[in-house]
């Protein structure tokens, strides 16, 4: 039996295809959109491995030189996106050789929007990682004062985060978009989602199965090599 199998026994309410499917190179990532909305808005380049895996717009966490590299769509209001932040954290500070991108993807409301570009917006301060721990960090509910009231406690310095905003909208509001598009030409249908490697895992995982096909795609990679 395959590891993507067993994996997609996690997803009953999926065809394996959709639970867990390996990606193939660029090209084939660009397929995913062929005949689609995305396709004809000549977003092609959006879904090329390069954009997915090393979008050079957000910054990484873990491991920069990192031989695999895992990429979460997820939404600051998200409750299991929330829940899981911890252990998504202590997989890649175990392994060590992990890159983390997380592509924000808000799909909550206008208050998830807001989140998403401060967030954004704090990596000219060199901070993105700091916003994003203290917003993923709260269990309450959030509100733009909240937002900024969190991101201040985080050391983000919000006069220059005003500026930074209003002077790189285009650049923030482009980079939300493009992983929307991206979310959305993988089928998935909510937050958390994730890339790990090539592999399409389109939901929650323990630790113990985080670890399971971080292997399978070092071996994957290794196969192709």
């Amino acid at each position: 039996m395959t590891k993507a199998i067993e994996l997609a026994r996690l997803y009953p309410q999926c065809t394996r295809r959709e639970t867990f499917r390996v990606l193939g190179a660029g090209a084939a990532m660009v397929g995913l959109a062929t005949g689609s909305a995305l396709a004809q808005r000549d977003n092609e380049t959006v879904l090329m491995e390069a954009m997915v895996l090393r979008d050079p717009d957000i910054p990484v966490a873990g491991n920069p030189d990192g031989d695999i590299t895992i990429v979460e769509y997820f939404d600051y209001q998200c409750p299991y996106c929330r829940k899981i932040e911890p252990e998504i954290r202590k997989v890649v500070q175990d392994d060590g050789k992990v890159r983390l991108v997380l592509k924000d993807w808000p799909i909550l409301g206008e208050v998830s929007v807001i989140a998403a570009r401060m967030a954004l917006a704090s990596k000219y301060q060199d901070k993105f990682i700091q916003a994003h721990e203290a917003l993923i960090g709260v269990s309450s509910k959030l509100t733009e004062p909240r937002i900024r009231e969190l991101l201040a406690g985080a050391g983000i310095d919000l006069d220059r985060l005003n500026r930074d905003l209003a002077t790189n909208a285009k650049t923030i509001d482009a980079i939300i978009a493009r992983n929307g598009d991206q979310a959305v030409a993988f089928a998935f249908r909510g937050t958390p989602s994730f890339i790990v490697g090539k592999f399409r895992v389109p939901g929650i995982l323990t630790m113990a199965q985080f670890d399971q096909v971080i292997a399978d795609a070092r071996k994957a990679a290794a196969n192709k090599q």
